[in-house]
């Protein structure tokens, strides 16, 4: 099962191929949107700012894919400004449009942080309903993950927040809505707990066919990223 990673010119796209080769990911790095459409599962890796990423994603014709490819139920693991590009706007630079896929605005995080960017080791709190998440498995609770940030996800939906992370306020580090995934630190920088969390992705990635179905339901297309009955 092959893995899209979309290269429109992040800075941690060798490190994220890199980290995610070493969990055994077959991978494509393309930035061909058909060859996104078409891809069975899709990392969207990213640094820099939310404006810059937009304005290369509809460069390149990506921008208009990737809400199908999340609409059709692939699994989708969006990193760092990967994640915040999913929201609806960005106040980063001035307000703008983002791919509206998950609701919410992009802000900036508060004076009271301290210094701003975020840049090094910090822990994330999994929410009660998605500790046995299978995209945290053997990864504890309160694990340090690896960040650099000025801005974050100010979600609409508190459902989708699996994990959530103190800088000035406790906000989004992990968001999951059925099969995306979203994290605001730095996996492939984040040593054991991080490459154990692409693994887990990868892990999920090869449970479901070209539909977004696991192979024992042909029925409804489920939601790749299980919590029991709690999801």
């Amino acid at each position: 099962m092959t893995i899209a990673v979309i290269n429109y010119g992040a800075g941690n796209l060798p490190n994220a191929v890199r980290a995610l080769r070493a969990t055994g990911a077959d991978l494509t790095i393309t930035d061909d949107p058909e060859v996104v459409r078409a891809a069975r599962a899709v990392v969207l890796p990213g640094v820099g700012a939310t404006a810059d990423t937009m304005r290369s994603l509809r460069a390149l014709g990506i921008a208009q894919v990737l809400p199908e490819v999340v609409a059709a139920g692939r699994p989708f693991l969006g990193i760092c400004v990967g994640m915040q590009v999913l929201l609806t706007a960005s106040d980063e630079f001035g307000r703008h449009d983002c791919l509206d896929i998950v609701p919410g605005t992009v802000r900036r995080l508060p004076d009271e942080a301290g210094k701003i960017p975020q840049i090094g080791w910090n822990q994330v709190s999994f929410a009660p309903t998605y500790a046995d998440h299978p995209l945290f498995a053997k990864i504890p609770d309160g694990s340090d993950f690896y960040f650099v940030h000025s801005f974050y996800c100010a979600v609409t939906d508190p459902a989708v927040v699996a994990g959530r992370t103190d800088y000035g306020l406790a906000f989004p580090s992990v968001i999951i809505r059925d099969n995306l995934a979203a994290v605001q630190f730095h996996p492939e920088k984040s040593g054991r707990y991080g490459l154990q969390l692409l693994a887990n992705f990868v892990a999920l990635c090869k449970q479901t066919n070209n539909e977004g179905q696991t192979p024992n339901d042909h029925h409804e297309r489920p939601s790749l990223f299980v919590v029991g009955s709690s999801s």
